[in-house]
Parts: C-alpha cells; sequence; structure tokens
C-alpha cells in the first residue's frame, strides 16, 4: 500500500517511541489537586524555557488563548487580534461567548506584522462610551501569512506602546518554537516582552495532545481557576505531560528539517505552471499555495485521489504543512502528484 503523504497541519504528526515509553511509564498523580509530578515536571520546564514565573497545562490551543485571555481581560473589555489571526477566524467566537470580551480586528500585513501607527490608532481612550482596549494578540508565528516570523523588534515596539497605553501582551505561540529556530534565538527572547504566551505541544512538538500557557504565578493561578471553569481540569494528566517533558528535550531542533522541507516543496511547486508561491517568504513550516489552474476543491480531491492530503487555506490557496514524520523523499513525491494534479 503506497504511503499516503499528510500535509493538512503538523497536528497529524505522531508522537516518536520515546514520547509512547513515558507515557507508559509516567509517574502520575490527580493534578486538580497539583498532585501529578510528571505534570509539575512539564510546567516547571516550559516555565523555565521561557523565562517565566509559573506555567499550566491546558488541553489545546484554542483553550489556552481563551483561559489567557480570561484571566486579563474583563466582560466589556476589548482585545486587539490581527484580521487573520487564529482567534479572530478559528476559535468559535469564545472571547465573545465565554467572557463577554469584544475582538478588533486590525489588519496583518502579508508578513503577519502589524501597522504600528493603525495599532495606535484604535487603542480606545476613555470615553465611557466605548469598550476599554485591555491586551493585544501577536501570533508567532503566524499561520496565514505562510508560517511567517514575527522579529524581536516589531514585538518589542508592540509591547512598548502597549505598556504605554496600560495594556496587557499576549503571545498566541503555537509554533513558538519555529520562530525561534528560524530566528536564531531562544525562546525566552521571544516573549520577554509579552504577560502570557500559549503554545502547543501537539504541532511540531508531535505530543498527542495539549498546550501550556506561561505567564507570572498571578495571573496563571487565574488561568488555573478559567480553566476549571470551563471544564478543563484533568486527573491523571501526567499521561498527557510525559510527551511534552520528552518533546521539549527532543524534539526542538529537529523543526529544522521542516523548515527544510517546506522551503524545498515550496521552491519546487514555484516551478510548476498554475500554482503561485514566493519561496523567499518561506521561513519556517508553512507552504501557502494561491491555485490558478484549476478550481480549488477539484485540486484537492485530485491530490487526495495521488495520495497527497492538504487543506484549504480559503478562496483559491492551499496550505501544505511539513512536520516529524514527512521526509525528503515524501516532498519529492509530493512535488509529483502536485505537478500531475495541476496538469491533468
Amino acid at each position: 500500500m503506497n504511503k499516503i503523504i499528510d500535509l493538512r497541519s503538523d497536528t497529524v504528526s505522531l508522537p516518536t517511541d520515546e514520547m509512547r515509553e513515558a507515557i507508559y511509564r509516567a509517574e502520575l498523580g490527580d493534578d486538580v489537586y497539583g498532585e501529578d509530578p510528571t505534570v509539575n515536571a512539564l510546567e516547571a520546564k516550559a516555565a523555565q524555557i521561557f523565562g517565566m514565573e509559573s506555567a499550566v497545562l491546558v488541553a489545546s490551543g484554542t483553550m489556552g488563548n481563551l483561559v489567557a485571555s480570561l484571566a486579563q481581560c474583563q466582560r466589556g473589555d476589548e482585545v486587539i487580534v490581527g484580521n487573520k489571526s487564529h482567534l479572530l477566524l478559528y476559535e468559535v467566537a469564545n472571547l465573545a461567548v465565554t467572557g463577554g470580551i469584544q475582538i478588533r480586528p486590525i489588519e496583518n500585513k502579508d508578513d503577519g506584522t502589524f501597522d504600528l501607527n493603525e495599532l495606535e490608532l484604535v487603542i480606545r481612550g476613555d470615553d465611557i462610551h466605548v469598550p476599554r482596549t485591555k491586551m493585544v494578540v501577536i501570533e508567532n508565528t503566524h499561520n496565514r501569512c505562510s508560517g511567517a516570523v514575527i522579529g524581536l523588534d516589531h514585538m518589542k515596539e508592540i509591547s512598548q506602546l502597549a505598556r504605554s497605553r496600560d495594556m496587557k501582551v499576549h503571545i498566541d505561540g503555537a509554533r513558538i518554537f519555529n520562530a525561534a529556530l528560524a530566528l536564531g534565538v531562544t525562546p525566552d527572547k521571544l516573549v520577554e516582552n509579552a504577560d502570557t504566551i500559549t503554545f502547543c505541544l501537539s504541532k511540531g512538538l508531535s505530543c498527542p495532545i495539549g498546550s501550556i500557557v506561561c505567564g507570572s504565578e498571578e495571573t496563571i493561578l487565574e488561568v488555573r481557576r478559567n480553566r476549571k471553569m470551563l471544564g478543563g481540569g484533568m486527573r491523571q494528566a501526567g499521561i498527557f505531560a510525559a510527551a511534552g517533558v520528552v518533546a521539549l528535550d527532543t524534539m526542538v531542533d529537529r523543526m529544522s528539517e521542516d523548515h527544510k522541507n517546506a522551503k524545498t516543496l515550496a521552491q519546487g511547486i514555484a516551478e510548476i505552471d498554475g500554482l503561485q508561491v514566493e519561496p523567499t517568504m518561506i521561513k519556517t513550516n508553512i507552504v501557502i499555495v494561491e491555485v490558478l489552474a484549476k478550481p480549488i476543491t477539484k485540486f484537492i480531491s485530485d491530490l487526495k485521489d495521488k495520495g497527497l492530503l492538504v487543506s484549504h487555506a480559503d478562496t483559491n490557496r492551499v496550505r501544505l504543512v511539513t512536520h516529524y514524520g514527512i521526509e525528503e523523499s515524501d516532498i519529492s513525491k509530493a512535488l509529483e502528484i502536485v505537478d500531475s494534479a495541476i496538469s491533468n
């Protein structure tokens, strides 16, 4: 049977043998009581990596962004996000539904950044008719912008502006380790001007489940309360945390292979008529391709029939994501399939 090459997302990555062994042998306790030693070890490791006081394990990145927002905003407050952000587009309006928090989108440029002048203009004043602007969210890397990396200078500029207006800064860092690798910096450098960060264990790190929220002790205590309110308190959660401990020790540096494979993929697709992608824009593990020569649904269906799975990014674009389990040979085969599917 021919191998299916699944490039829909890095969430399809599977745990390593070392993770599976760690899961099997994990020392467990009741995490709601704070008594699961494996969860405690993972949270301490995450906090140390990001240079923050505390951390908490949550079920998903969506939950992480939500509980971090609830911990730092009140009902009726406003949060500024990018118009292409995951929090705005793919998190089921949870800030509004659960927290009574209004989202104010501003434009994400093609590289995922904000126009700082626009950001400053949309921050509310003290007029009693308007909501308080309480927080700004930075997505790094940026999913809808081809995995773009937000640089240190831009992160600092946003944070300085937020601080001057008494606002919090949250980083949706689902793929923050990809960003750190691409920039050649340690992860703590990317969050040193932020109040909180959420990062995913189940994407490039290849764990079966989970995300981590990091922040101050006071904020994380409130995050835990909100996690419990949402039904997110887990008991013997060391089953999941064990994989996370292994991943943070063994999986970060290997993500550079994913970046290399994504670049190779983009360069190959750029040479195929009927498709459009700019390889110089590919900095991490996400490749977004504009489909010009065939209806998008037909193209995706043809790829699937030939053994390649991709995701529908938007109107006429597809997304391909490299990850653990995808080898150089898979990239070569994927390019053959793409060429065949667009040509026939």
